[in-house]
């Protein structure tokens, strides 16, 4: 497991926004707001930054996956909240298909649900944050199975950045419906 920690200076908002790294494969045979769709999905990464500090976990290799999952069942619980994310959808599926977690998400980034981050951070002038794969997750899904931990460590690190600063910009909405299923 790598395990990355800055501390940082975002006394502008409260709670946590939360961004994971996966690997696997949609089911499009299910709708957009059903959970059943991400089953086959497992987290590589968990990131999550608050007004205080930015932490990512990253799990080296598909032998680390379990031990990645233990430490989101551990860890969600104790953040602060509201929690956000670009996706939620995504993260709210994934969590709880690979992780047994129902998490409620009250704020969502995304103007619309199929916005993509990549537009949304050049529309409103955000840095790169020297993200090596410019907002393309299945850069870093790749470069993950590659074993390019810094690579994806960075990826990571500058999607919550980006998404830090999407909320300052334009704020959150509601979440959309999602209909968990097992």
């Amino acid at each position: 497991m790598v395990k990355y920690y800055t501390e940082i200076n975002n006394k502008a908002f409260e709670g946590t926004i939360i961004d994971i790294e996966s690997d696997g494969d949609f089911d499009r045979q299910y709708s957009d707001n059903d959970s059943r769709q991400y089953k086959k999905i497992v987290p590589v990464i968990f990131g999550y930054i608050t007004k205080d500090n930015l932490n990512i976990f990253c799990a080296k290799g598909h032998s680390s996956i379990d031990k990645l999952k233990h430490i989101i069942i551990e860890t969600l619980p104790e953040l602060k909240i509201p929690l956000y994310a670009f996706n939620s959808r995504f993260e709210r599926s994934v969590l709880y298909h690979s992780c047994d977690l129902k998490i409620n998400f009250k704020c969502e980034l995304n103007a619309w649900s199929r916005e993509m981050k990549k537009y949304t951070v050049e529309n409103l002038n955000i840095e790169n944050y020297d993200d090596p794969f410019f907002d393309v997750g299945n850069e870093c899904r790749l470069a993950w199975l590659r074993g390019e931990w810094d690579q994806c460590i960075k990826h990571n690190r500058s999607c919550l950045l980006k998404e830090r600063d999407i909320l300052l910009k334009r704020g959150f909405r509601e979440p959309d419906d999602l209909t968990f299923h097992p």
